[in-house]
């Protein structure tokens, strides 16, 4: 059961400046990999073990999954892996600008939180500042993975993104929706759809090299295109 908490609530609108990656892991020099909403964090640290020449960093916005996801990275020897809390929407921009040029490999938004209704849209996590804050941090090649179990969440962010000109699919990629998961540890909510035999969303994106949309070109172009579904998101 996923427990939602209110992103634009006070207490999540205070921004946190984020740690360097220099302050961060052992080897600040090596590509990073953000994933953003990273619950308790198990898909990050599978990562980090198996991928041990990448840096792995979740950001996550409900606090207690992240104290012992990250007591969990400060235990790792590697020192390639961290959990940080914070609302990606206030404090990932500053983070993602300030990051040395093409540090960012790759960024995973993996079954966010269902805030499809139209009211609800500036809960969602894949906000247009944030996403240009990515692209603006990839180089041309870099990636950007979605995937989520509801339909209803994911076609914002997919819309969105096409939206703004900076990323293509792969040409070898089933359309609409990719048929497995590129990394190679599932989340926990992948696991317990899977298990369930239902079906998971994904598309994976690359930088191209088109430049950067005018912001509020892409904010007012994007209410324009708002998801109108209004279905009542249930869960077992």
């Amino acid at each position: 059961m996923r427990q939602h908490v209110n992103p634009l609530s006070r207490f999540f609108q205070l921004p946190l400046q984020l740690p360097s990656p220099g302050e961060l892991f052992n080897h600040p020099d090596q590509p990073i990999h953000l994933d953003i909403g990273c619950a308790r964090g198990r898909c990050i640290l599978g990562l980090a073990e198996l991928n041990q020449g990448w840096n792995h960093l979740g950001v996550e916005i409900r606090r207690p999954l992240v104290t012992a996801a990250d007591r969990d990275a400060l235990n790792s020897v590697q020192g390639n892996v961290r959990v940080l809390f914070c609302n990606a929407n206030i404090s990932l921009e500053s983070w993602l600008a300030a990051l040395p040029n093409d540090t960012l490999h790759r960024v995973s938004v993996q079954f966010p939180d269902p805030w499809f209704k139209r009211r609800h849209r500036k809960r969602r996590v894949l906000q247009p500042a944030l996403l240009l804050a990515i692209a603006a941090a990839l180089q041309p090649g870099r990636e950007l993975f979605l995937q989520s179990d509801v339909l209803a969440v994911i076609e914002p962010m997919v819309a969105l993104t096409e939206l703004s000109g900076c990323f293509s699919r792969p040409e070898s990629d089933a359309r609409p929706w990719r048929a497995d998961n590129p990394l190679p540890v599932p989340t926990e909510r992948e696991q317990y759809v899977l298990d369930k035999n239902l079906p998971v969303y994904r598309v994976l994106y690359q930088r191209n090299a088109h430049p950067l949309p005018d912001a509020e070109a892409l904010e007012s172009r994007w209410q324009e295109l708002d998801n109108p579904a209004e279905t009542v998101f249930t869960e077992a």
